[in-house]
């Protein structure tokens, strides 16, 4: 099957579903999006066409405005993606911490397996999730309250860093600056490149000057 074809049943099975939640189907890119008062939330599916079967991943995730209006500015990302960047976001699998991520389709069963599946983790799991962590205090918790260890639901845990100092000028969290020395310290054993290592000194530059007003 190809994989037009295959989204095309994927997006026939679960529009409704989603629809009735206020996700409505972008299929430009790939998703069904919520929009909510400081961004979007999204559920995104991606798949790979092999001979015998398709792999399709299913991601979740959040975009907050305010912090991504900034962070782009620094990441490097190409300007046209801008807009549709996620702060955080994360596959089904890795949600559950499975050593699966992706789902493997052979046959019609499987995709109707598959399609129930996503519809009964986004219904005990998913909505009340991003829902919940939407918010700039659910973020800078997540992307802030362990700075030494990676974040489980970012990819790039460099992007997570930046992020996690624009969150925490935004918030007034009492340890801006400490998190500022944590986070370089945190690039810095990652062996980013001196370029990244400027933009994150430029940064923190900036928001120093930055009121959240």
């Amino acid at each position: 099957m190809s994989t037009q074809a295959f989204e095309i049943q994927l997006y026939e099975k679960l529009n409704q579903f989603f629809f009735e939640h206020d996700y409505l189907l972008m299929v430009d890119k790939k998703q069904y999006r919520k929009i909510t008062s400081s961004g979007f939330l999204n559920v995104i599916f991606t798949c790979t066409s092999y001979e015998n079967e398709i792999l399709l991943d299913v991601n979740i995730g959040c975009r907050n405005e305010k912090i991504e209006q900034i962070a782009q500015q620094y990441l490097g990302n190409s300007r046209d993606y801008w807009g549709d960047a996620n702060t955080f976001v994360i596959s089904i699998g890795k949600f559950n911490d499975s050593k699966n991520f992706r789902y493997k389709i052979q046959t019609d069963s499987d995709l109707d397996d598959v399609c129930e599946e996503v519809r009964s983790f986004m219904l005990t799991h998913g909505f009340e999730f991003l829902e919940t962590h939407s918010s700039l205090e659910a973020i800078n918790h997540m992307f802030n309250a362990t700075p030494k260890i990676s974040c489980k639901y970012v990819y790039n845990q460099s992007h997570r860093r930046f992020k996690g100092l624009i969150v925490a000028k935004l918030v007034n969290d009492d340890n801006f600056k400490d998190l500022f020395e944590k986070h370089q310290r945190g690039l810095i054993f990652s062996v980013a490149p001196e370029e990244e290592l400027q933009k994150f000194d430029r940064l923190m530059g900036f928001l120093m000057y930055v009121s959240d007003n």
